[in-house]
């Protein structure tokens, strides 16, 4: 019988292949859009082609680390299309990190070149010396030159983006991917530990999870997505592939500014935008002060930590559509949805958003997750009893690089352990409901306590010390120390704030110092939750 079946031909799944198919579709379609700038499909296959060709010429090989200190602009886009296109691995940088920590990051994943924002192309050029794997160093924005300094056998050359990818010639690459597992991006997270570890994502679950942005949200040829939310951050959620695949134009925003949120979405028309909850809360702030709705209805999808129902509220009665979603770093951004049901549009404003506040259930085709108690026991689904969420999948990682300790705890059992709390409804949604790991989400940002501990425990005068989050209207959430002061010593506040910002990004410093004894089990062990709940006892006195 098998003689009578042909064997068609497989081709590995990559959303590398989606501008192909789209500048055939849409050549003359708007992709870019990034102030007054704006270029067609066809330009900007051409652009990627050239950019691809380029970095081949440049020696980069197939898993060769590619990586990028860049905002929201058309080089961050035209990376995401180009370097999986040639079969390299991009490595995006988080661009409020320190020197130090991108020099880390450079230095872990061995990058071989390395793309920066001219803002920040001063501040790369003087760790490269650190960095003995970078062979070339691309600044976009400026026809500057940038000497070196290193003195080592190869050294740095520094090119202008632009100029170097028009003297590239237009020779269109054939999709180089062999094999569907492998990397597509590594993508650095703090964790819990204060040490960068590296997500793998591979190129399956990037064209799937993209897949299934373009079927969850809606998108079409006539959507137009802004660029609020950083493309470094988990591959901007797969945005960069599901827009393009159906030939949506992008519209590029290099920093977020409410009054330019709003001001986009009226003259180009946005249809779909994503954004953690602080960003959220700045539009309505805005639109609030403004006494003005959004011109038009406006699909955002919302992330990073659970919005409030008093948000949700208020954004509808501004004529938002918001869905929210649910995932980590490690399983490219958004795992789960609150896949809305018809009949709860009817439901009273304030109980449809608590039922819209909910994390849901798993995105078509991503995988599954389950909710289990500390012995891998699903938990009832009652909507009471707390457990861990774990997921497994298409759309999970493959692991962190170069770190099999790691990895092998993560995926403890078969699931990827989420380190998050929630309960399970009795309609199969979660509800999330604390973190497990001492996390701080900070306007779509994590930052790891222990990671400031350290910093704070290397003052003279700091004796102990812990660091929570505490809520914060504008970001969600801040950093604030408790700190036990050396016998004799005596230091302020802004001395200490002023010593962290010397060693840590700014959006890592404690917001908030205060000076105590910090409780402690019988053990010794710092009891944070007793500090949290003096903070929400705090809240709840001031309110």
């Amino acid at each position: 019988m098998s003689s009578l079946y042909h064997q068609p031909f497989q081709a590995p799944l990559t959303p590398a292949s989606f501008l192909e198919r789209t500048v055939v579709a849409f050549p003359d379609r708007v992709a870019v859009v990034e102030g007054n700038t704006r270029y067609t499909y066809r330009t900007l296959y051409e652009r990627v082609h050239r950019l691809a060709r380029g970095l081949y010429r440049l020696g980069v090989q197939r898993g060769d680390r590619v990586a990028a200190v860049v905002p929201n602009t058309k080089l961050a886009l035209e990376l995401h299309l180009a370097v999986p296109l040639m079969g390299a691995v991009l490595v995006p940088i988080n661009v409020r990190l320190k020197s130090k920590e991108m020099s880390y990051i450079l230095n872990h994943s061995e990058a071989v070149v390395l793309f920066v924002d001219d803002a920040y192309a001063e501040r790369l050029v003087s760790c490269l010396e650190e960095v003995p794997s970078v062979r070339v160093l691309i600044v976009d924005g400026t026809d500057k030159h940038f000497p070196t300094t290193r003195h080592i056998e190869q050294p740095v050359d520094v090119l202008p983006y632009e100029s170097w990818l028009h003297s590239v010639p237009f020779d269109p690459m054939s999709v180089s991917v062999q094999d569907e597992w492998d990397l597509i991006s590594i993508h650095y997270t703090s964790g819990t530990t204060g040490r960068p570890k590296g997500v793998m994502l591979h190129h399956r679950g990037a064209f799937i999870n993209a897949f299934s942005e373009i079927v969850e949200m809606n998108l079409s040829p006539d959507s137009v997505y802004l660029w609020t939310l950083p493309m470094f951050h988990a591959a901007g959620w797969c945005f960069p592939w599901a827009a393009t695949a159906v030939g949506a134009t992008h519209v590029l925003l290099r920093k977020v500014e409410a009054s330019r949120i709003v001001q986009l979405i009226e003259s180009e028309g946005i249809t779909h935008f994503c954004a953690a909850p602080p960003v959220l809360t700045m539009i309505s702030q805005y639109l609030e002060s403004e006494r003005t709705g959004l011109p038009g209805t406006v699909h955002i999808i919302t992330a990073a930590a659970p919005p409030s129902p008093a948000l949700l509220r208020k954004l509808e009665s501004f004529g938002a559509k918001v869905t929210h979603v649910y995932g980590l770093t490690e399983v490219y951004g958004p795992f789960t949805i609150n896949e809305w049901r018809k009949e709860w549009d009817a439901l009273p404003d304030n109980q449809r958003a608590e039922l819209k506040a909910r994390q849901g259930i798993p995105y078509i085709g991503l995988g599954e997750l389950t909710v289990v108690d500390d012995k891998m026991r699903q938990v009832p689904k009652d909507g009471l009893t707390m457990g861990e969420v774990l997921m497994r999948g298409n759309g999970v990682m493959l692991g962190y690089y170069k770190d099999e300790e790691a990895t092998a705890q993560a995926f403890h059992g078969g699931w990827f352990h989420t380190g998050d709390l929630a309960v399970w409804h009795a309609d199969g949604y979660i509800e999330l409901k604390d973190r497990q790991k001492d996390i701080i989400i900070s306007g779509g940002e994590n930052i790891s306590s222990v990671e400031v501990e350290r910093v704070l425990l290397e003052h003279p005068s700091v004796l102990e010390v812990a660091v929570i989050g505490i809520p914060d209207r504008k970001w969600g959430e801040v950093p604030k120390a408790f700190i036990t002061v050396q016998p004799g010593e005596c230091v302020s506040v802004e001395e200490l704030q002023t010593f962290c910002r010397k060693r840590l990004a700014h959006f890592k410093c404690p917001k908030e110092i205060e000076f105590c004894e910090l409780p402690r089990t019988n053990t010794g062990k710092v009891q944070k939750h007793l500090l949290r709940e003096k903070e929400r006892e705090k809240q709840l006195n001031t309110n």
